[in-house]
């Protein structure tokens, strides 16, 4: 893809934990639009996924959460591929269920629209988890191609490695498994979590 800086239409921009937020929680969408528009300097592209995005990684994500995803979107990392928004829900419900914490780090937006709410997002990022007291620290980067305003296949590629199929291996049946493996992986986990059940609401005392 051409360099987002010279590409029509692209922009790029660099934000951190706090860009999407107002110090207390609340997402942009709930700052003032001059104050969102400026501070966090998001393309159109990408303004009204982002902050939703940042909730699926930051494992705050709800039901609504999963709107800006086009009924049979596909969402791939190293470990699962998902076919469908109820797998994609069945991905992201699973962090928290497997990790103490997940959240996105700095992160750097790369956007090229080739036509309104058409076009590519690129993500690069940096991703922190814990588990058994072990703190993982990881750089992505997401790739998210959009149509019509909807994500239609979300790429999660870590360490920035492509995904491993027969087209990126030297031995193109060490990718078809690699890739039946994903497959079966996020099978089991759609189980698992209840063919993407969305988790009841936490009542505040």
């Amino acid at each position: 893809m051409a360099d987002s800086n010279s590409a029509t239409g692209s922009r790029a921009n660099t934000v951190g934990d706090e860009d999407l937020t107002n110090g207390n929680g609340a997402s942009s969408t709930d700052l003032p639009e001059l104050e969102r528009d400026n501070a966090k300097g998001v393309g159109k592209l990408s303004q009204n996924i982002l902050p939703h995005l940042l909730n699926l990684y930051n494992c705050k994500s709800s039901s609504p959460d999963y709107d800006f995803y086009a009924p049979n979107a596909t969402f791939e990392d190293p470990l699962m591929r998902a076919h469908g928004v109820k797998q994609i829900k069945s991905a992201f419900y699973a962090i928290p269920k497997i990790f103490t914490e997940g959240r996105m780090g700095e992160y750097h937006v790369q956007e090229h629209e080739t036509s309104p709410g058409t076009g590519e997002i690129r993500i690069d990022n940096v991703q922190h988890y814990r588990i058994l007291g072990q703190q993982i620290d990881m750089k992505s980067l997401i790739r998210l191609q959009v149509e019509n305003g909807k994500v239609v296949r979300h790429e999660d590629l870590w360490e920035k490695r492509p995904l491993w199929d027969k087209e990126t291996v030297r031995v193109p049946l060490v990718g078809r498994l690699a890739r039946t493996s994903r497959r079966g992986n996020m099978l089991f986990t759609h189980l698992l979590m209840g063919f993407g059940k969305d988790p009841k609401a936490k009542v505040s005392s």
